[in-house]
């Protein structure tokens, strides 16, 4: 069964890995690719707004609400434990795929740079983004983070160290680069449509709605080392976002 386990977490984090490649080819409408933020199905500007901000809300809602704490406790009286957080990337993979498979595209452009010099700037932080969601993962342990750490550790009959807070490199400087990637790899765009706007507001909402709940969890599970943390380093962007602690 251990076995079994790791082989599951294994094809779990190779479908993620084959989600997270496709997402970048998708959001930079990348040529090739039969479905993309602004290539796929054509319908009224209407049913695609309500059908995308659908797909939106049915990721954030699966990336958020599985991700607490209260939903994991009673989901590991199902699911077993070391297999936890594979669960839950294979269930974040396939919401991903449901957007691509169902998003439709909305024409319409909101801004267009045909300036070589502008296009190479804008394409070098739509890939910095991606770059630092990558970075970002492995900074706090990307194999612990996709599920692959903790069936590993159950085959190995070991126990997890308990969590201690670091702020490895780009952490020192903001609390959430991964989510600082996710947005510049959104926003970042040499040519905006309608349809991509829709995205990039929806997945911003979504991520700052998500970075509240993150921030919670991290102080229950941190407390006052977390909180001055927080006072200090700015949330997305150095020196911006700071909270100042509670006082005692």
């Amino acid at each position: 069964m251990r076995a079994l386990f790791l082989t599951f977490s294994a094809i779990a984090y190779a479908i993620f890995f084959a989600t997270f490649l496709y997402l970048i080819g998708f959001v930079g409408n990348l040529a090739g690719l039969p479905l993309t933020v602004d290539k796929g199905p054509v319908g009224s500007v209407g049913m695609a707004v309500i059908t995308d901000v659908a797909l939106i809300a049915l990721f954030g809602v699966q990336h958020s609400v599985m991700a607490r704490q209260g939903f994991k406790k009673a989901w590991t009286r199902t699911v077993p434990k070391p297999i936890e957080r594979s669960v839950y990337v294979l269930m974040a993979s396939a919401a991903l795929i449901i957007l691509f498979s169902f998003w439709r595209p909305i024409d319409g452009v909101v801004w267009d740079v045909a300036n070589p010099l502008g296009q190479t700037i804008i394409w070098a932080l739509f890939l910095a983004g991606w770059g630092i969601v990558l970075l970002s993962t492995f900074l706090i342990n990307h194999f612990e983070l996709f599920g692959l750490q903790q069936a590993w550790l159950h085959l190995t009959g070991r126990e997890a160290a308990a969590p201690v807070f670091r702020q490895p490199l780009l952490y020192k400087w903001v609390r959430h680069p991964l989510y600082l990637g996710f947005f510049l790899a959104f926003w970042a765009t040499p040519h905006m449509s309608y349809g991509h706007l829709l995205l990039s507001i929806g997945m911003s909402i979504y991520m700052l709605i998500a970075i509240s709940y993150e921030e919670k969890d991290l102080i229950s599970y941190f407390g006052r080392e977390y909180e001055e943390y927080r006072s200090r380093v700015g949330m997305l962007l150095p020196g911006i976002g700071r909270r100042a602690p509670p006082s005692s």
